[in-house]
């Protein structure tokens, strides 16, 4: 079955930390998202929001389950979906690297195979205008909470 590939980029005018307190705060992402709402399922094994960590959000009528399953301080964030979509083998890599003028690039790349094989451009295409959204959002958001500080 085909794997399709998601990949999103942009840059933040705040440093790796700030982008990655706001990524790992799953309550956040309606603020700068087209996300509706969070709730936290399961706490994570060491941390709230850490590795193991079941994160639940809403949008409209698409309700989503994600587990945490990796994460690098200041540096990466790995999901894999649960539920929520006729998809399957979704997981999402955000990583972020730090820029010499001490901002931060972030790359959001994701994959996963359709449950039905004629379904999965369109799955790529909404995710990808979604993941587009939010990326951005995340990256607005950091600087405006540095520029803030």
């Amino acid at each position: 079955m085909h794997r399709h590939h998601i990949e999103v980029r942009a840059r933040s005018a705040a440093g790796p930390a700030a982008v990655h307190k706001w990524l790992r705060n799953g309550a956040s992402w309606p603020e700068f998202s087209p996300l509706g709402s969070f709730e936290l399922e399961r706490e994570g094994d060491s941390e709230r929001e850490g590795v193991g960590a079941v994160r639940r959000f809403r949008t409209g009528r698409i309700r989503t389950r994600e587990r945490i399953v990796e994460i690098v301080p200041d540096r990466r964030l790995s999901y894999v979906l649960e539920s929520g979509m006729a998809i399957r083998d979704y997981r999402a890599d955000v990583d972020l690297t730090p820029l010499a003028d001490g901002g931060t690039e972030i790359r959001w790349h994701s994959s996963f195979r359709a449950k039905f094989p004629a379904t999965g451009w369109i799955y790529r295409r909404a995710l990808t205008r979604f993941v587009t959204e939010l990326v951005h959002g995340l990256a607005a958001r950091a600087a405006e909470d540095s520029a803030a500080h």
